[in-house]
């Protein structure tokens, strides 16, 4: 029989590699749009609001040099300012978490 069970290092690597972030405001349509996108898309994100979560803005700031948002980061390093659906959706494929 073969052992299948995985480790809480194998689901954090998992996780990892399918982590995004995306920074916003609950007042900002962008942001609306790309969480709905991303909803959409199934994919999971962990979401950032600049007004309220403490250093979500200066962190935004840094990802993208720049002040507009959502500011979406992906696991490998890239990120999006503004994206729109079809920029998400094009990455998430990049990445492998949705088929083309």
């Amino acid at each position: 029989m073969t052992d299948t069970h995985t480790t809480a290092a194998d689901q954090t690597t998992a996780t990892d590699k399918a982590r995004i972030d995306v920074y916003g405001a609950d007042w900002c349509g962008d942001c609306h749009r790309a969480k709905d996108a991303l909803n959409r898309f199934g994919a999971a994100f962990v979401w950032h609001n600049i007004e309220t979560e403490d250093g979500a803005a200066d962190q935004a700031v840094a990802i993208s040099g720049q002040k507009h948002i959502p500011v979406v980061r992906y696991a490998d390093g890239t990120f999006q300012v503004e994206p729109s659906a079809t920029d998400i959706k094009a990455k998430l494929t990049e990445l492998g978490l949705i088929a083309a």
